[in-house]
Formats: structure tokens, sequence, C-alpha cells
């Protein structure tokens, strides 16, 4: 048991004040563009984070204070830095705050039982928009085409479909009725959308059905954007 404890305190990360300043050092220290250092830092650096060094000694000089040295070293470049590392504690608190599964695409619901399925199986946090649909009636095809493209905005949202006709729903949602949005959570309806389209301007796109269901409340935060596109911005 005292093994196990002690394998988790190694892997935890700091959340005092103090914890912070070192999980900061520790970021910043290996970020840092090795080769492209002068000699003299390279050698300073070396010392700073010696390989060879056992774990409580790394531990106790992670925890002693900086010399000028160090300081004059791990300010430079600081502002790049700081972004970098702000970004990972953003992504990795994103993590821990993400819960349930994630999907890739829009899914075709080919029955009745699908759609049942499908709302009173999915995880309780999953938010689930299901859109009833006919070929041929206007509106369908370009909702369509939205959430397709919401679909990889939300991973974590299931984006449902299904074809009125071939699933026997025609007598209970007309053409007038169509298209229609349905939004489910843990089995519960939140939002029942009928012809939806009327909601929305004669030309409408992913943005605009986002905008729509977001106007309710229905669809969570999306994702971080990557850490790439963020870096090629911080590049003059």
């Amino acid at each position: 048991m005292s093994g196990r404890m002690i394998d988790l305190e190694e892997t935890a990360t700091h959340t005092g004040p103090k914890g912070v300043i070192n999980d900061w050092r520790r970021f910043k220290l290996e970020s840092m563009d090795r080769e492209n250092l002068p000699p003299a830092k390279k050698e300073l650096l070396r010392q700073m984070s010696s390989p060879n060094k056992s774990k409580d000694d790394t531990r106790a000089n992670l925890n002693r204070k900086m010399s000028v040295q160090e300081y004059e070293l791990l300010k430079e470049e600081d502002e790049g830095c700081l972004k970098k590392y702000r970004r990972q504690c953003m992504e990795e608190m994103h993590n821990k705050l993400s819960f349930g599964p994630k999907f890739e695409g829009v899914h075709e619901l080919d029955s009745g039982e699908a759609f049942l399925e499908v709302i009173e199986k999915e995880h309780h946090t999953t938010v689930v928009v299901v859109h009833i649909y006919k070929m041929g009636v206007k509106g369908c095809e370009q909702l369509n085409s939205c959430l397709d493209c919401l679909a990889t905005e939300y991973p974590t949202v299931k984006f449902c479909r299904i074809d009125a006709v071939s699933s026997g729903a025609a007598e209970r949602f007309s053409d007038e009725y169509l298209p229609t949005l349905l939004v489910y959570k843990a089995g519960e309806l939140l939002g029942n959308f009928l012809s939806c389209t009327k909601h929305l301007n004669e030309e409408f796109f992913a943005t605009d059905v986002e905008a729509f269901l977001n106007s309710y409340g229905l669809l969570p935060e999306k994702d971080l954007p990557g850490m790439e596109d963020d870096e090629e911005h911080d590049v003059e």
C-alpha cells in the first residue's frame, strides 16, 4: 500500500503556490531549445536538470530557491513559454472536466428501434441531436450538411439523422413538419423543433444552426483549439 501511495505522490501535479512555481520551472526547463543555447547556459541547464540525480535529489532541486544565474536563464523568452504553459494547463483542465464518450460524424438511424436505443442507452452526460428528414423536402438536405459540420466541432455531442420514410415515421411527421430537430439528454427531451428551418433564414449555414441551438443552451462548450494553431500566431 505504501509503495502505491508513493507512486501517486510522484505523479500528482502540485496545486499550492510552491507547487505551481515548481511545475512552471519544470515546464520551462523541458521546453527550452537546448541546442541553440550558449555553452555556459547549457552547462547551467545540465546542472539544474541532471538525469543522473536521484528522484529525491531532483525533488529537492526543484523545491530549492533559484540562483541568480538560474533566474536569468529562466526569465528569457518567458512570454512565449508562459503562453505554452498556460495552454497546456488549460488543456489538462479541459480534459479532466470532459466526461462521456466522443463521436465522429453524423450517425444514420435506420429504424424506430435504433432511434429509441440512441435516446435511452446513450451516456447520461451526452447531448443527442436527432434530425428527422425526408429527401426532397426543402431545407432537409441543407440541414444535413450543417450537422456534418457541427459534428466535427462538437465531438461530445451525438448527432443523428433518420429518414422519416424509411423508418416509418412519415405518418407522424408529415412534410409540413420537416425538417425536425429533437434534442435529448439522459433520455429527456430538451428541445422539439418542428419545421425548424422556419427559425432560420432562407439560406442558412452551420453557424446559423449552431447559434439557434445555443440560444436554447443545448450545445456544450467547444473543444479547445489545438496548440499548433495558437503557436502559429505566436511566431512573428
